[in-house]
């Protein structure tokens, strides 16, 4: 069964970001965009290289924005000690969530059960609350923020121009199409 265009279920946990413990709720992901960003686990290898290009690029996150949520079932502790002894981690300026309960890798249903891990999962999320992009890798397939970035332009493009769709591999200022009849079978 699909979650998008679904509302994100409550949830309340404690997050590591710039050397404090903050709680993020729900409530956090309304009122604009934000990316929770699921990753199996702290200390591990693909892991690093995927929020280290999300804190490479998250003043374009930002700018746009967008706030980022890092979520793995390890707890907010393990997100400070990682966060202390990695040069790639410590870059990182956005919320890393400790889920160590799952709850909310349940919610957004990409608990690994056996492993008690999150599958490398990508949910985009509109200030209404609701998932709008869903992106869930195998554990050896990394992400790339350029292109969760231009995923992510696309779909508050279409937000703000009703009636107006991205093709693929549309950029930020190229045409964009207006479904109609005398597009079928032209395109």
């Amino acid at each position: 069964m699909s979650i998008i265009n679904t509302e994100v279920k409550p949830f309340k946990a404690t997050a590591f970001q710039t050397g404090e413990f903050i709680q993020v709720t729900e409530a956090d992901l309304k009122g604009k965009w934000s990316v929770v960003f699921f990753y199996p686990a702290d200390f591990t290898f693909v892991c690093p290289t995927e929020l280290g290009d999300l804190a490479d690029h998250y003043a374009e996150f930002q700018k746009i924005g967008v706030e980022i949520y890092a979520v793995s079932t390890d707890t907010h502790f393990t997100h400070k000690a990682w966060h202390d002894a990695s040069d790639t981690i410590r870059k990182i300026r956005y919320p890393m969530v400790g889920d160590p309960t799952g709850t909310l890798t349940r919610n957004f249903g990409v608990m690994i059960e056996e492993a008690g891990l999150a599958d490398r999962g990508s949910f985009v999320i509109d200030p209404q609350g609701r998932i709008q992009i869903v992106e869930i890798n195998a554990g050896g397939v990394g992400r790339d923020a350029r292109e969760l970035l231009r995923k992510i332009k696309a779909a508050q493009y279409v937000a703000s121009h009703p009636g107006e769709v991205c093709p693929a591999k549309w950029q930020e200022g190229e045409a964009t199409l207006a479904p109609s009849l005398d597009l079928v079978g032209k395109i």
